[in-house]
């Protein structure tokens, strides 16, 4: 089968990097407070080179190729429901609204766990209510992110977790979304 390479490296380390970086904050949250501090600063920075590489990346890392109106996501995710979605060779719309929802988050997980560790806000009830809010938050995204990408997986015939570990898709066949 032809492929084309669609994920630039930055993507994919900068992929299984936060996803490492969460599942480390995640694990040591009320345990290893060093640690845990460290996984959310890493993540902080990757994010913060992420949204950069979504300005002046390669075509499929930028944002203006994924992130679409509110009305494209709705009527893309009406047709996977009747089953007429399209394949798209980069992020197809819901999965750019995935990541906006998901960068969103973990922007706001990062600030919080940041602002606990200054003394304005140092063993605030408050802001570690609305960290462990925005925690669990992106755990219920990262659940329906790795869904939508079993399910599109299933639906394109196309292993997208080895796209994300090579950078390469299968070439675009008649009726793809480049």
């Amino acid at each position: 089968m032809a492929t084309t390479r669609v994920w630039d490296i930055f993507v994919r380390v900068f992929h299984w990097g936060l996803a490492a970086s969460f599942i480390v904050a995640w694990v040591t949250g009320d345990d290893w407070k060093a640690l845990h501090l460290w996984a959310g600063y890493s993540a902080a920075a990757l994010i913060a080179m992420r949204l950069i590489w979504g300005v002046i990346g390669t075509p499929h890392a930028r944002f203006s190729q994924f992130v679409k109106s509110p009305l494209v996501v709705a009527n893309y995710l009406k047709d996977i429901v009747t089953g007429r979605e399209v394949r798209h060779l980069g992020h197809n719309p819901a999965g750019g609204a995935m990541i906006v929802a998901l960068l969103a988050t973990l922007i706001g997980l990062c600030i919080s766990g940041w602002l606990m560790t200054t003394d304005a806000f140092w063993g605030s009830e408050m802001m570690e209510d609305i960290h462990e809010t925005l925690a669990n938050l992106a755990l219920t995204l990262v659940g329906l992110h790795v869904a939508g990408v079993l399910w599109a997986s299933f639906r394109h015939h196309e292993n997208l977790i080895r796209a994300m570990v090579t950078g390469r898709k299968r070439v675009p066949e008649s009726g793809d979304v480049l």
